[in-house]
């Protein structure tokens, strides 16, 4: 699954074979097949791996005694892949996209969990500070991330993450 979401991450849903997977999961072609069968069952898999990712990210983030830490460190993690962001932007983001341009299937709203995951996450982080609104907060937060993270991409500048990270942190600091 991690094979999956790496090679996803970087070739795009459409364009990653099973034979990708396999070679990046250093293993034989009917090994990957036999776990999945179709290009869907991969990229579900991808998605998965995103979850859990993301569910690990959380999970380190909420040892920190303080809700503003955590949103400050989550966004110092953003900055720390400012480089694979500049090459292939957000891993979930830009397969969301992707999705969302096909004609049928369901894996689209599939992202979209894993953002709202995110987006829910980072709502009870506001709403522990006791801010009014943390749903816009999120949504404000996340969003920035997004922005920064396609914007980094498209322009291959690693520098808008680190530029847009400080300006982040900083806002954080003001609520």
């Amino acid at each position: 699954m991690a094979a999956a979401a790496q090679v996803v991450h970087q070739q795009g849903a459409e364009r990653t074979t099973i034979a990708d997977i396999a070679r990046a999961a250093d293993v034989q072609v009917g090994n990957v097949y036999y776990y999945f069968k179709t290009k869907d069952e991969l990229v579900a898999a991808a998605l998965t791996e995103h979850t859990r990712q993301l569910e690990t990210l959380t999970g380190e983030l909420g040892r920190l005694p303080d809700p503003r830490e955590r949103l400050k460190s989550l966004v110092r993690g953003w900055v720390g892949q400012r480089d694979l962001a500049a090459r292939y932007g957000c891993p979930t983001g830009t397969l969301a996209t992707e999705l969302d341009k096909r004609a049928a299937g369901g894996l689209d709203k599939e992202a979209g969990k894993v953002i709202r995951l995110l987006l829910d996450w980072v709502a009870s982080q506001f709403r522990e500070l006791g801010l009014t609104d943390p749903d816009g907060l999120a949504l404000t937060l996340v969003g920035a991330y997004q922005g920064m993270s396609l914007l980094t991409n498209a322009l291959r500048d690693p520098q808008i993450m680190v530029k847009e990270g400080d300006r982040l942190i900083a806002w954080l600091d003001t609520l």
